[in-house]
């Protein structure tokens, strides 16, 4: 823990954070090429993760600035109750303690999850993956020096340089005291975390996130956010990978044609299950395995639901609890579908590409949850602590 250093010193270490950044773009963007330059050229989603340039680091520096900004997020007082004899009970924040984060091909999250844990008082331990090592041992050379400057330990922001074998091995017999790991990554890299680990876990989980069209749906508005939630971030875990189209939708052929032609503009390889085959351009569905997968490509599968409780059920049935959105102009319809959805995050009219910490509000994000505890949805500076009782006796006994 950090408990030593009140929050003028955190917000110091921060905004000195974000000035090395700012002094050393070149460099930065140099490591990070070493880094990029061995990334499989097939792979674009993980190269786009990976790579950092111009607009990458201004959301770093950005978000680094937001976080001194925010008020502290410790000794926030939640409960407060006299007892009748006479003792003062509360219940306040502080930190986790120890949290490692293990996360692959984000340089970004060396940034915004390190900023997120030192400000929350806590010590954070990154593990990042073999493909972004130069960018990240840069990134915490950045850390350091700002910790120095203000006179805090270094080691309140460390590196795991380790193997995999390694990082089993600390996740089984950590030889100092975790209090919480979070991996960030796909759905192998957290079953390992999940197999190995010895403390309590918070799965950044996939997405596979879907978009409900309603007979009552503003066509335009559907392939606007369709367009927008596949197509501007394919690495982000909130894209949309599935589309259900009511199937007693109105212009519903002359919608679809629309649809497929502006998403084959975006090079978008658009999948059908059998009731939509033979819309050109498009290819069927071969395997209904499908409609569980995460693609993290541009790459969209679309089919139909009965109604408004058919799309519900295969919502719940094949989502990665992460975002969905209606489409819809009838308000009960909505309600209904945000209450019976079992996500992380529920939109009506909106594309789940909001689904982001610092879209929220959060002053960025540690990752986004798709568990229910302790937090579900993005994990800010708010949610990256736990609290304690304080109580102020003068002598009594039970």
């Amino acid at each position: 823990m950090i408990k030593a250093l009140n929050v003028k010193q955190r917000n110091a270490v921060l905004l000195d954070m974000a000035k090395n950044i700012q002094t050393n773009q070149a460099a930065l963007i140099a490591a990070n090429k070493l880094d990029v330059v061995k990334c499989p050229t097939s792979d674009i989603s993980m190269r786009d993760r990976l790579k950092i340039n111009l607009s990458k680091i201004e959301s770093m520096i950005l978000s680094l600035r937001q976080l001194a900004e925010e008020p502290d997020p410790l000794q926030v007082e939640r409960y407060a109750f006299t007892h009748e004899n006479g003792m003062q009970i509360s219940n306040k924040t502080v930190p986790f303690g120890t949290i490692l984060i293990i996360y692959e091909s984000r340089p970004d999250v060396t940034v915004e999850a390190a900023g997120i844990a030192f400000k929350s008082g806590n010590k954070i331990l990154l593990k990042g993956g073999k493909e972004s090592l130069k960018s990240n041992l840069f990134l915490v050379e950045l850390w350091h020096k700002a910790l120095k400057k203000n006179h805090c330990d270094t080691d309140l922001v460390t590196y795991l340089q380790f193997n995999r074998s390694e990082t089993q091995a600390f996740l089984e017999k950590p030889n100092l005291k975790l209090d919480l790991i979070v991996p960030r990554g796909g759905e192998q890299l957290i079953a390992f975390v999940k197999k190995h680990a010895n403390c309590p876990i918070i799965v950044s989980g996939r997405g596979n996130n879907f978009v409900f069209v309603d007979t009552e749906a503003d066509l335009q508005m559907a392939i606007d956010i369709i367009i927008n939630a596949k197509t501007t971030k394919i690495s982000a875990c909130n894209a949309v990978d599935k589309v259900l189209i009511a199937i007693d939708i109105e212009r519903k052929l002359p919608f679809l044609q629309n649809l497929v032609q502006k998403l084959l503009k975006h090079k978008v390889d658009i999948l059908t299950d059998d009731s939509l085959s033979g819309l050109t351009g498009t290819r069927s569905i071969d395997d209904n395995r499908i409609w569980s997968q995460e693609f993290l490509a541009y790459k969209i599968a679309i089919g139909q639901a009965t109604n408004l409780k058919d799309a519900i059920a295969k919502i719940n049935a094949y989502s990665g609890g992460h975002s969905a959105t209606i489409i819809t102009n009838n308000n009960e319809k909505a309600f209904q579908f945000m209450n019976e959805v079992d996500c992380a995050a529920v939109y009506h009219n909106a594309s789940t590409r909001f689904t982001d910490g610092g879209q929220f509000g959060l002053g960025g994000e540690l990752a986004i949850s798709t568990d229910k505890l302790h937090q579900r949805g993005p994990i800010g500076l708010s949610h990256l602590v736990t609290n304690k009782w304080f109580i102020n006796g003068n002598g009594q006994v039970r």
